[in-house]
C-alpha cells in the first residue's frame, strides 16, 4: 500500500503479465489495438544486420572469401528480417482507461499493462535510420521500473508526438503540443533545430558544445600522443597491421567520451511547459525528453579544470523515478545544461529551484586541520545551509557544487573514518531517493551532529509544507 493517501491506487506495475485474453473492464472506454509503423521491420532487420557483420569479423571473411561470406551475411539477415516481420504481426497497442496495454509475442503471447499514474515521462527517440524513414521511437519512464521501456518502435513522427501528448494528458502532466522533428532530415542540409514547447529557457551554441569538448584532457593530450606513434614509427621502421590497429582502436577509445557528448548534446535546447521542463538534443539520434520538477532531488554544477579559463560550466539533475541502473546513460534526463556560464546556469537554477541563487551561494571551509587529510584541496571543500537548499562543495581539479533541496533528503547521515576519528572530523551526508545526494566533508564532529541536526529538522519541515 502506498505511504501517500493521495496516490490512487496502481492495478499493475510496468513489468506485470497478464493473460492474452485479459478483458477490459466494465465501463472502460476501449479502442481498437494499433500497431506499429509498417517499416519497422525493415529498420530492426538492419540492426539485426549490423549486429550480424559485426559478429562475423575480418577473420571469417578471410576463411570463406568474399562469396560465402555475402551469402552467410544474406541468409542471416533474411531471417533477422522475417523474424521481424513476425513480431510486427503480432504486436499491438492501445490505450484501456488509464492504462497502455502493449500485446506482443507470437508462442508465448503478453500483455503489459502500464498505469498511467505511474507515469513520468514519454520520450520521443529518433536514431538515424528512423530520422532518414521519417519514423520516431517511444520510451517510457516509469516510476519502479528496472529500466526504460521502450515497448514502441516505431511510429510516424505525427503518430508519436499525438500519442505521447495523450499519454501524458492521461498521466496528469498536461503538456502543450510538441512541434514534431523534421519528417526526413535533407541530405545536403542540416535538419534545422527543434523548437521546444512551452517558454523557451536556453539554447546551446554548438560551437560553444565543440570549443567545450577540446578542452578535455582527451583531447588536450590527442597531439602527444599521436607525436609518440610517429616517432615510435619513424624508430621502428615499420609495424605489423595488428600494432597499427591497436594504436587507432587506442585513439578511438580516447576520443569516444568528447566525440559522443558532442553528437548527443548537439543542438540543445531547454524549454519549460508548466511545471516540467522540455529539453530537445542529439544530432545522429534525436531525443525529446520531459522532466517533472517535483521529481528533481539534486542540482549538480561542475567546473572542469581547463572551462574555467572561458569560466564555462555544466549542469546535470538527478531525477528520481527514472532508472539509475540502465547501460546507457543517454536515457537518463539528467541534462539541464551542457556548457554555459554562470549567469546562463543561475538564471537555469533559479527556474528549476526557486529562490535559489547559483552566484550567491556562500559556503563555509572546513576547519584548519583538514589539510592533512586534504594538503592541497582544502580551500575547495565547503558546505552551507540556506533557505530552501543544502549545498556543498568539492573537488580540487574539477570543482562541483551539489545543490540539495530539504523536501527531497531522504535520511542524513555522519561518517567517520579511522584518520578523520583522529583529527576529530566527519563528514555529513544529505541522501536522496535513488541519488547521489550531498556530502558535507570533514566537518568538525560537533559541527557535524549539529549539521545533521539541523538538517534531519529542515527536510521533516519541508515535507510537512
Amino acid at each position: 500500500m502506498s505511504d501517500n493517501p493521495a496516490e490512487p491506487p496502481v492495478a499493475a506495475t510496468p513489468h506485470d503479465t497478464v493473460p492474452h485474453s485479459w478483458p477490459p473492464q466494465p465501463g472502460v472506454d476501449t479502442e481498437p489495438r494499433q500497431r506499429l509503423h509498417p517499416l519497422s521491420p525493415v529498420l530492426h532487420g538492419a540492426k539485426s544486420l549490423v549486429v550480424v557483420i559485426a559478429g562475423l569479423s575480418w577473420s571469417t571473411l578471410s576463411r570463406v572469401g568474399f562469396g560465402w561470406f555475402a551469402a552467410m551475411v544474406a541468409v542471416l539477415a533474411l531471417g533477422a528480417t522475417v523474424l521481424s516481420v513476425i513480431s510486427w504481426y503480432n504486436t499491438g497497442y492501445h490505450v484501456v482507461g488509464r492504462e497502455l496495454r502493449v500485446h506482443e509475442g507470437l508462442l508465448w503471447r503478453r500483455t503489459r499493462a502500464i498505469p498511467l499514474e505511474r507515469l513520468q515521462a514519454v520520450e520521443v527517440v529518433r536514431p538515424l535510420l528512423a530520422q532518414l524513414t521519417g519514423l520516431a521511437e517511444l520510451r517510457l519512464e516509469v516510476v519502479g521500473g528496472g529500466k526504460t521501456e521502450a515497448p514502441l518502435a516505431y511510429l510516424g513522427v505525427a503518430d508519436a508526438a499525438r500519442l505521447r501528448e495523450r499519454l501524458l494528458a492521461l498521466a496528469g502532466r498536461v503538456a502543450q503540443p510538441s512541434a514534431p522533428d523534421a519528417a526526413v532530415p535533407s541530405t545536403t542540409a542540416g535538419p534545422a533545430p527543434a523548437v521546444v514547447p512551452g517558454r523557451p529557457l536556453h539554447a546551446v551554441r554548438n560551437r560553444d558544445l565543440l570549443v567545450s569538448q577540446l578542452l578535455t584532457p582527451q583531447a588536450f593530450l590527442l597531439p602527444f600522443g599521436v607525436a609518440f606513434v610517429v616517432v615510435q614509427f619513424l624508430t621502428a621502421g615499420s609495424w605489423s597491421f595488428v600494432a597499427v590497429a591497436s594504436t587507432v582502436t587506442a585513439m578511438a577509445g580516447v576520443l569516444l567520451q568528447p566525440i559522443r557528448r558532442v553528437l548527443d548534446d548537439w543542438n540543445f535546447r531547454l524549454g519549460r511547459d508548466g511545471a516540467t521542463l522540455r529539453v530537445h538534443n542529439g544530432l545522429l539520434e534525436t531525443r525529446a525528453q520531459t522532466v517533472p520538477l517535483e521529481r528533481v532531488q539534486t542540482v549538480r554544477a561542475t567546473w572542469p579544470l581547463l572551462w574555467r579559463v572561458k569560466g564555462w560550466l555544466r549542469l546535470r539533475l538527478e531525477v528520481a523515478g527514472y532508472s539509475l541502473a540502465e547501460a546507457d546513460d543517454r536515457n537518463r534526463p539528467d541534462r539541464l545544461l551542457p556548457v554555459g556560464d554562470l549567469p546562463t546556469a543561475a538564471t537555469i537554477v533559479a527556474e528549476v529551484l526557486p529562490g535559489v541563487r547559483l552566484d550567491a551561494l556562500a559556503l563555509t571551509p572546513p576547519p584548519p586541520r583538514t589539510r592533512w587529510v586534504h594538503p592541497l584541496g582544502r580551500g575547495a571543500l565547503g558546505a552551507g545551509l540556506f533557505e530552501r537548499v543544502f549545498a556543498t562543495r568539492s573537488g580540487l581539479l574539477t570543482r562541483q557544487l551539489v545543490i540539495v533541496p530539504y523536501a527531497r533528503i531522504q535520511s542524513v547521515r555522519v561518517v567517520q573514518g579511522p584518520v578523520q576519528r583522529r583529527l576529530g572530523l566527519a563528514t555529513v551526508h544529505a541522501d536522496t531517493a535513488g541519488g547521489a545526494g550531498a556530502a558535507a566533508e570533514d566537518r568538525d564532529v560537533a559541527e557535524a551532529w549539529a549539521l545533521a541536526a539541523e538538517l534531519t529538522a529542515r527536510a521533516h519541515a519541508a515535507r510537512l509544507r
